[in-house]
Formats: C-alpha cells, sequence, structure tokens
C-alpha cells in the first residue's frame, strides 16, 4: 500500500544536512577515505533484516544523493508497503565513498521511520474494525517531526497538530491557569480566528458537560475508564462533538479503547518511543 502524503525534499533536505554534519564531523570520514579510492564506484542493496512496513525509502534516496547526486538508484518498494524480513528495498549504484559514507544517516532514518510506520500500521489493524482512527501527537524526536509524522501516515494512521500553531488544545494546566473550562474557552475563542478549531482536555464527565455546553470543537477524554468512555461518547454524540481518547494507549488496550466508539485514538509512543525497523546496507 503506498501512501498518498508524500514528503517535499526542500524540507527534508535540512533534516539530511544536519545529520550528514553531525556524523561527518570536520575530519571527514576518516576511515573510508583512507580504504576507499575516490574514483571507485560500487553497487549496494537496501534490505529489510525484519518484516514490517517500509517508510522513508525517498529520505534515504536523498541521502546519498547529496553525497553523489550522479547516483542511479532503483525502488524496489513504495512508502507504506509491508515487507518480510530479507526482503530487498531499493538498489543503488554510484561512488563507493558516497554509499560507505551515507549508510548510516540513511540506515537511522529509514529504520526509524520504518519503525513507526510498522507499530502504527499494527494499531490500525486492531481499532479499525470498530471505526476508530489512530492518530499521533507532539511528543516527537525534535527535528525529526515532519518525518515521524509521515511514517504514521504511511503507516495508515493520522495525523494530530504538527505544532501549536495550526490548532488549539486547551490542556488541564491552561484550564488551572484559567480558572476554569469555560472562561479558557471564551479567551481561545476571543483570541483565534473563525477557522480555527478548538479542543478541549477534559478529566472527568463533569468537566465534559462543561466543555460541551461551551460548544466546543472537539474533546480529548484523557485516561478516562472504559466505562466511563462509553457514556462519554454517547454524552458528545448526542451534541456532534468528535471525540479523542487519549492516556494508556497500547497495542494491548486500543481494542477496547476503540470499541466504545470514540472517533479518534492518540498514541504518544507512536513517534516517541516506537523501535526502529532494522535495515542493512548490502555491499
Amino acid at each position: 500500500m503506498a501512501s498518498n502524503h508524500q514528503l517535499s525534499r526542500w524540507r527534508v533536505q535540512p533534516i539530511i544536512d544536519a545529520a550528514l554534519r553531525e556524523d561527518l564531523g570536520d575530519a571527514g570520514d576518516l576511515t573510508t577515505d583512507a580504504v576507499v579510492p575516490a574514483v571507485r564506484l560500487a553497487s549496494a542493496s537496501l534490505v529489510a533484516r525484519r518484516s514490517g512496513c517500509i517508510a522513508g525509502i525517498e529520505v534515504a534516496r536523498w541521502v546519498f544523493e547529496t553525497l553523489d547526486p550522479a547516483i542511479e538508484w532503483r525502488a524496489l518498494v513504495e512508502d507504506g508497503a509491508e515487507v518480510p524480513a530479507g526482503a530487498p528495498l531499493a538498489r543503488i549504484d554510484g561512488q563507493a565513498r558516497a554509499l560507505l559514507t551515507g549508510e548510516r544517516v540513511a540506515l537511522n532514518l529509514l529504520g526509524r521511520m520504518s519503525g513507526i510506520a510498522s507499530v502504527t500500521r499494527d494499531m490500525v489493524r486492531i481499532a479499525a474494525p470498530a471505526g476508530a482512527t489512530i492518530v499521533c501527537t507532539r511528543k516527537t524526536t525534535p527535528g525529526l517531526r515532519a518525518l515521524e509524522k509521515y511514517a504514521v501516515r504511511a503507516g495508515g494512521g493520522r495525523n494530530h497538530r504538527f505544532g501549536l500553531d495550526d490548532a488549539i488544545l486547551i490542556k488541564d494546566n491552561h484550564v488551572a491557569i484559567a480558572g476554569g473550562i469555560t472562561p479558557a474557552i471564551a479567551a481561545c475563542r476571543e483570541h483565534a480566528g473563525h477557522l480555527v478549531k478548538i479542543e478541549v482536555e477534559v478529566d472527568n464527565l463533569d468537566q465534559l458537560a462543561e466543555a460541551l455546553a461551551a460548544e466546543v470543537d472537539v474533546v480529548m477524554l484523557d485516561n478516562f475508564a472504559l466505562d466511563e468512555l462509553v457514556r462519554a461518547v454517547a454524552m458528545a454524540r448526542e451534541r456532534g462533538v468528535p471525540t479523542e481518547a487519549s492516556g494508556g494507549v497500547t497495542l494491548e488496550t486500543v481494542g477496547a479503547i476503540a470499541a466504545t466508539g470514540v472517533d479518534l485514538i492518540s498514541v504518544g509512543w507512536l513517534t516517541h518511543s516506537a523501535p526502529a525497523l532494522d535495515v542493512a546496507l548490502d555491499m
């Protein structure tokens, strides 16, 4: 399954440049420069060492193209594809130095993104029969948010906010400072434009009732017990307000959470704790 949400190279290139600068330092690739003649050409394959969902194929390509613009690249899978262990992902021909020097950065990014896509795909499969959508959060690796959120999409999930500037989410600390849910919503409605949606995080049914009375756009039901989730969803549905469940979501619990009827389930560990998929470069 190919992803319909593509990355823009202009947005990713600064991430690649920073990663290469970090790895090369001031002296460059001492080992490769000593062992490999500058004129030497080589061929290599990117290979998945274990099964999973792939994300970041083009990112890996851009790493190698940064070091050797004339590199010949043939992708064998698309982002969003599920592959078995041992599956070849891409074939690369070019300067041997570029392949060796770019290897770790390319594998780090590809493995990280594919790991996120893989766990997202697993969670989506469990939640989908109940009609719930899996979404990520802002709990991303600093500097890698664009890549990690793209990986969630490649795995079949959706994105929550990309940053603080694309929607309003009133959380418990905002409520505490504002003196309550109602004044917090009123302040946000006064501050934001008419196109900006307002979501409120609530911890109990009383707070939910207050948020619904204030005509909020979306409610986040944080760490609700399953029986309370069922009641909360029913309350919100009567007002036509979408619901989002958060807190304590794992592969073991997501099915039961989805079965309560929530519209969205937000999962922070998709991007902050997903294990990387083991991928390798075979010369």
